[in-house]
């Protein structure tokens, strides 16, 4: 999560494999290494998988308990740049407007920000955020699904939110969603397929199906879809995740800020932060949709984990309602013994919750279309951490302790459309902030806790043994490891990493960390190797002041599992957010995202200096700050990280 208003709330790897490999049913295949339990390369059969070493293979493959880093840390800068370590490249693909490669519709971007709406339709969207590698033909040619959470106004348009028009709404829409595009190695340097039969723009306005529990329920039924079953679009995508079966999971963040509320809003509408005038889109002006007013369920219909398949572009995007409504950061797929998927989402707001979904049934062979509806039936959970460094989950089922009708729960419809209200009455832990989750290859699960100013407040919840800080404006990593398997019901729990500058006296914002230091923790990725990757989201607007002044730019580091040590790798250009990381099954080449640059916002939505803070990444006068993908290789030719 970006946005300043969000706040108010190498070895044996296979290099030949193809994303077609994993809906095969001779090959069934899990990824290794992934966004957490799961990665860039598709390697251990699915018949091995279990428990923690089977997690990622590392049991049958022979793995090290843990990587090592073996790069030289790069230092803190305030430079409009990407720095890398000595021995590394980094080059740009990718940016926001580029056209996706949908073949006849290469609209060529414009410095000036006059493309049309249709025309956005077809470029990649702005703001990359969560991200993910299909390999096509193993490390040299494959899909990237990349996820695009907000728009600046001021930089998508050449003169703002001036001359506010129903074209100008449909564009900002278009620039929400998720873009799928081939990408290649050509002369060993990675390029866009310039036209390609997977290219694809999934946008605020694509037809999405509801499936799972709330499919059809009243909560879900408007006047433009009685059925209450199909979805026009995504929006606010923000992490991500991959299945076992081959599909991309998109995670819906700050849904609600695009709508409108009225003068006086529901308690329910309340819980979910609806407010007068939402948070300055201003889509309902033109499209009835965002005004919950006239369409009050419309803000019921987002909020859920979207699975997409991205070698077929003629398949619907299915909103999974079985896994509970949330300002969701991301999914993160783990596999029990027993072959059932087990998914685990962060919720990104202000004393919000962690949850895992299990499903009911084991995972096919046989990919995409022989798990067609495995996330629609399974058993949602809320966790509670306690203070004896043990823990619960608690299921979110209708009929089970308060979830009745007395207390507002009708039917558990209703209980996973009011995921909130349901956790509050569970008595789960309130967090931090909880952002993305990474698996390892011992099964520890780690959560990003980005930071939380308002802990210890006036009416606000105080601390407790899992966030112990009462003004955490640094942030810090928590991780607990499931008794037995994934599908426990309870586990162990302790901080990885209380993130934060080492050198500060108080305690709320001085750091535990071995190595280099880091601040606001969001992304985090473990990659083919058991290496951790961690990604910075301080907020732009306090960049260089108070608790944030020593940091420079926001970073990306690399950590030791086992001991815990951080090194510098990355550091991105000003005012941005680094973000969504992802490999090539090689290990050699790394994707990674680079959001907003140019911010704090109060700049980039001056149509008249949308260059103030940066002009990354073309650097030249016309330039506008692109959000962009970045391709990071070894000179050598060698393993990311080593």
């Amino acid at each position: 999560m970006s946005k300043d208003f969000y706040l108010m709330e190498n070895s044996n790897r296979s290099s030949n494999l193809s994303i077609h490999d994993v809906s095969s049913p001779s090959r069934r295949q899990i990824l290794r290494g992934g966004l957490g339990a799961l990665a860039s390369s598709f390697l251990a059969p699915l018949s091995a998988v279990g428990g923690a070493a089977a997690l990622t293979g590392c049991a049958s493959l022979g793995m090290a308990a843990a990587a090592k880093i073996g790069f030289k840390s790069v230092a803190i800068s305030t430079a409009d740049t990407i720095t890398v370590p000595e021995g590394y490249s980094a080059h740009v693909i990718a940016p926001w407007g580029d056209p996706v490669g949908i073949a006849g519709q290469n609209y060529a971007f414009k410095d000036d920000a006059s493309n049309t709406a249709s025309e956005q339709e077809a470029q990649i969207g702005m703001h990359h955020d969560g991200m993910h590698y299909y390999p096509l033909e193993g490390s040299k040619r494959g899909l990237l699904a990349i996820n695009h959470e907000y728009v600046d106004h001021g930089l998508l348009f050449t003169d703002g939110m001036a001359n506010w028009s129903a074209e100008k709404v449909r564009k900002s829409q278009a620039a929400h969603g998720v873009s799928i595009i081939e990408v290649q190695d050509k002369g060993g340097k990675w390029e866009v397929v310039s036209a390609s039969k997977y290219a694809r723009r999934v946008t605020t306005n694509t037809r999405t199906e509801l499936s799972g529990p709330v499919a059809g329920h009243a909560l879900m039924k408007t006047a433009a879809d009685p059925a209450g079953r199909v979805v026009m679009g995504t929006l606010n995508n923000c992490a991500s995740g991959i299945t076992p079966w081959g599909t991309y999971l998109t995670a819906e963040e700050n849904f609600i800020s695009y709508f409108n509320g009225g003068e006086k809003v529901s308690e329910h509408e309340k819980r979910w932060g609806l407010r007068k005038g939402g948070a300055g889109y201003r889509w309902h002006e033109h499209d009835a949709r965002f005004d919950a007013t006239q369409n009050p369920n419309e803000p019921n219909r987002f909020g859920w984990i979207v699975e997409i398949d991205p070698s077929n572009p003629s398949a619907a995007p299915m909103k999974r309602t079985a896994m509970g409504r949330g300002a969701h950061e991301g999914a993160t797929v783990a596999v029990t013994k027993d072959k059932r998927a087990v998914v685990y989402m962060g919720e990104d707001a202000r004393f919000e919750y962690i949850y895992k979904f299990v499903s009911r049934d084991a995972i096919k062979p046989g990919g995409a279309a022989a798990n067609a509806t495995l996330l629609d039936h399974g058993t949602l959970y809320v966790a509670k951490f306690n203070a004896d460094g043990k823990g619960q989950w608690i299921a979110l089922t209708h009929g089970q302790g308060p979830l009745t009708a007395a207390n507002g729960f009708a039917d558990q419809a209703e209980v996973l459309v009011k995921s909130r209200q349901a956790s509050d009455v569970l008595g789960a832990t309130k967090m931090d902030r909880p952002e993305w989750i990474a698996v390892d290859q011992q099964g520890w699960v780690y959560a990003t806790l980005t930071n939380n100013s308002n802990r210890g407040g006036d009416m606000q919840p105080a601390v407790d043994a899992a966030n112990p800080r009462a003004s955490n404006t640094q942030g810090n990593i928590i991780r607990w490891k499931e008794d037995v398997d994934f599908n426990a019901v309870t586990f162990a729990w302790n901080h990885f990493i209380m993130a934060g500058d080492t050198t500060l006296a108080r305690t709320e914002a001085k750091g535990s960390i071995k190595g280099d230091m880091f601040s606001c923790p969001d992304g985090l990725w473990v990659d083919g190797r058991g290496l951790m990757w961690i990604q910075c989201d301080m907020s732009t607007s306090a960049m260089g002041k108070g608790d944030l002044k020593n940091f420079g730019n926001n970073m990306m580091l690399a950590a030791d599992v086992t001991t815990g040590e951080a090194r510098r790798f990355l550091v991105g250009p000003a005012g941005c957010e680094i973000t969504g990381v992802t490999e090539t099954p090689d290990g050699k080449t790394m994707f990674l995202n680079v959001q907003h640059p140019g911010e704090p916002a109060s700049e980039q939505n001056n149509p008249a200096n949308p260059r103030a803070i940066s002009n990354w990444p073309e650097q030249k006068p016309n330039g506008r700050p692109r959000s962009a993908t970045v391709v990071v290789r070894k000179l050598d030719g060698g393993i990311i990280g080593t």
